[in-house]
């Protein structure tokens, strides 16, 4: 709550000198920029909240309902008129407020907490940097009529002698009036010489009764009397001191939490696919970076899942990572060391990981496929076109607007753009709805809601900043759906998963059956070529059908058993091996067939034996070329057994993991405390300088321009040490002027000649 028994105080800096313990931790913790690096007192720390770049990303972070509240104290003058604002926002400093409002209380409470104003008794002063930032014209209102005539004429001095002079205005003076109510308030002076028409005729009636005054070069200003007379007695059009309210639909607890826990299980299982067929067959790494379209088109294939959404799973894998640039000279995508580390964990946990490692993510998902800003390509999954820093504070205020809704309520997603746009208007996004739309679907993809809700683990998740993932997993541990351990095999060669697999009976299925369909139920279907792959890897059919029996509820069909058996027979026929390398058959004709397929000419295959063929090429190269044209070799080793290929084991090498970035520069309670008492040792010290040297209060560079800046709007003098050109310090009583170019400009002493001092050659200052 605002300090109403303040000290009176003189600046900002005089102000956070004298709050608590507790309010300066509250600073620190809700503006971290103004913790990092750590400044040296307290009086480094004022003059580093009222840099422009500080304040404006404090202002950034403000709901519109703070911005108004903010325009309408400016307006009022300085310091402030409280009552005055509350009078123009329609509201007043008592009202109450209800769950989802704040009042104008809990405002000021909050913008003073933040620094943008600071307090000094009872007067309210709003700090000079918001002033310069949000602009000279606060609400749209212009001078005042004592400003602009140095006295208030007495024809508009009342409201009823207002009324009257605006009932003898003409149709087109009126229509100009309403114009500029809700505008600037600012229109151009007609040019003198030129023959004025109607519109010149309506400004000229205008400036003759004092409606509108002459202001600056060329322009006509609405005086401020006037305005608000106008737009009857208020400051600003729209007043949204709550958030919008927006269309909901109400779901069960039940519903939400299912469909969340359904999308974060199938989450796993697609992270877990494709590292596993990356380790298998990694795909390679762009030449600029990133994941070529085709390799990504041939996941998204393989998982039978849109590309968009494919890029999503590849993002956030890499994010958490489990995903990465082997480094290689040939670089290529590949599992981690970590993506194993993972492995281990329980599911809920392993969900946590991918969670967490998206809300800390500055990569954009959405963008993959869409023009990149330099030279109109597509972007591609994992490149550094995706990297875009934005995302992650919008995803946080999605989910925080989540989070204020009614439990277990979807918004639309137009009404959550709606409400973005309230709580923050200052920054400035492109399309704003296709990012609320890709953070939404995104949400409902890793299971941070469900049917458009917060789930029961999203919302603890997004509870506590940073994250608490901890509490986030043991949340969605009771919704996650437990793996399945039996699989449902048909007729008509395909095995029915009804949820989620895991181990080794993924593996199974992973290779000995490709993915048809997914959903509630996954659909795998047997072929030739899948279960060839099972046969290449070394399995027999004895072994396959064994293990498909085990796993399957219901008895392996007799075709599945035929289909097996046949490929099984017809399975290495031809065998390779690296001498150069040969094939090997038992049957000539095979063998002929082989030298007289024009396809196969680039191997340079030759016959030395009615059963052998040879060629130049690599075994590699020859057993990869005959597969791909539809045969079935087997490859041998040098003593003619079949060779078993190593297991999918790439992974990139160790290393050491970047630190996690996080939602911001997070600064938490226990390091504002410490950091509090250390700048209370500094300022002690600072004070202890000063009694005997006042040049010696601040050294900062930060400190010293704000305090002279600061010096400049009171016109107050400064003790200041400059060192002179021969590298002697001077102590001086400065009266500055104007801080602009690197330089101040003032007079020193009681001295009327002008001083320009630089910056850099000043060494300290303090208040006089």
């Amino acid at each position: 709550m605002p300090r109403l028994d303040a000290p009176r105080a003189r600046s900002l800096a005089d102000d956070l000198r004298g709050r608590s313990d507790d309010e300066l931790v509250a600073l620190l913790v809700a503006r971290p920029d103004l913790a990092r690096p750590a400044p040296t007192d307290i009086t480094a720390l004022a003059a580093r909240s009222g840099t422009r770049a500080s304040t404006q990303r404090a202002l950034e972070g403000l709901d519109t309902a703070h911005l108004q509240v903010l325009e309408a104290l400016l307006a009022t003058g300085s310091p402030a008129d409280v009552d005055q604002a509350a009078t123009w926002l329609g509201t007043d400093r008592g009202s109450g407020s209800g769950s989802n409002s704040q009042t104008l209380v809990e405002i000021l409470s909050r913008l003073e907490s933040l620094a943008l104003v600071w307090r000094s008794a009872d007067r309210i002063t709003v700090a000079r940097t918001v002033a310069e930032l949000l602009g000279p014209r606060p609400g749209g209102l212009g001078p005042s009529l004592a400003t602009l005539r140095g006295t208030t004429r007495d024809a508009l001095a009342t409201p009823a002698s207002l009324d009257a002079v605006l009932a003898e205005a003409p149709e087109a003076a009126r229509a100009v009036l309403d114009r500029l109510t809700w505008s600037s308030g600012v229109v151009a002076r007609q040019p003198s010489g030129q023959p004025s028409g109607a519109a010149g005729q309506a400004l000229d009636w205008l400036t003759d009764r004092g409606l509108l005054h002459p202001h600056g070069e060329g322009e006509l200003v609405l005086p401020r009397e006037v305005a608000l007379h106008l737009r009857g007695g208020r400051l600003l059009q729209d007043v949204a001191l709550h958030p919008p309210q927006v269309a909901l639909t109400t779901r069960s607890a039940t519903v939400v939490d299912l469909a969340a826990g359904g999308a974060a299980g199938e989450l796993l299982g697609l992270v877990d696919e494709t590292a596993t067929r990356w380790g298998e067959r990694p795909p390679r790494v762009l030449r600029a970076g990133g994941l070529a379209v085709r390799d990504l088109r041939a996941l998204a294939s393989t998982l039978d899942l849109p590309v968009e959404r494919v890029a999503f799973v590849v993002e956030v894998a890499h994010a958490a990572g489990l995903l990465a640039d082997d480094g290689a000279l040939d670089p290529v995508w590949a599992p981690t060391p970590a993506y194993d580390d993972w492995l281990q964990q329980s599911p809920p946990a392993r969900w946590a990981v991918l969670a967490d490692a998206w809300l800390r993510s500055t990569r954009a998902a959405h963008l993959v496929g869409s023009p990149a800003e330099r030279g109109g390509s597509p972007i591609n999954a994992l490149s550094s076109d995706a990297h875009w820093p934005p995302v992650r504070g919008l995803r946080q205020d999605v989910l925080a607007d989540l989070a204020q809704l009614p439990a277990w309520s979807a918004p639309t997603v137009d009404g959550l753009v709606e409400r973005m746009r309230w709580r923050r208007p200052l920054r400035r996004v492109a399309d704003l709805e296709e990012v609320v739309e890709a953070v939404v679907r995104e949400a409902e993809w890793l299971g941070v809601t469900g049917r458009g809700a917060l789930g029961a683990a999203g919302r603890t998740l997004v509870a506590s900043t940073p994250p608490d993932v901890g509490s986030a997993a043991e949340a969605m541990h009771a919704h996650l759906p437990a793996p399945v351990e039996e699989i449902l095999l048909q007729a008509d060669l395909t095995a029915v998963a009804p949820g989620r697999v895991e181990g080794a009976l993924a593996r199974l299925l992973r290779l000995a059956a490709d993915v048809e369909s997914r959903g509630g139920a996954t659909v795998h279907r047997f072929t030739e070529a899948s279960v060839r792959r099972a046969l290449d890897a070394g399995w027999t059919a004895e072994q396959l059908l064994d293990a498909l029996a085990e796993a399957s509820s219901t008895p392996v069909p007799q075709p599945l058993t035929y289909l097996v058996n046949d490929v099984t027979r017809r399975h290495g026929q031809l065998r390779v091996a690296a001498a150069a390398s040969y094939v090997r058959s038992e049957d000539p004709v095979t063998l002929d067939a082989i030298l007289a397929a024009p396809a196969l000419a680039p191997l340079r295959l030759r016959r030395i034996a009615p059963t052998v063929l040879v060629s130049p090429v690599s075994g590699v190269v020859l057993l990869a070329t005959l597969r791909d044209h539809g045969l079935a070799p087997a490859a041998e080793t040098a003593d003619g057994v079949v060779a078993v290929p190593a297991g999918s084991a790439r992974r990139t090498p160790p290393r050491r993991r970047p630190p996690a970035s996080t939602l911001t520069s997070v600064v938490d309670r226990p390091y504002a405390e410490n950091l509090v008492a250390l700048l209370r040792a500094g300022q002690a010290g600072v004070d202890a300088r000063a009694d005997g040297d006042p040049s010696q209060g601040g050294t900062d560079p930060a400190v010293v321009l704000g305090v002279l800046r600061e010096a400049v709007a009171d016109r107050r003098p400064v003790r200041l040490s400059h060192v002179g050109p021969d590298g002697g310090a001077t102590t001086l009583l400065f009266h500055p002027r104007r801080v602009e170019g690197g330089r101040v400009y003032g007079t020193a002493g009681t001295s009327n000649v002008e001083r320009i001092l630089t910056l850099h050659r000043i060494t300290g200052v303090s208040e006089a």
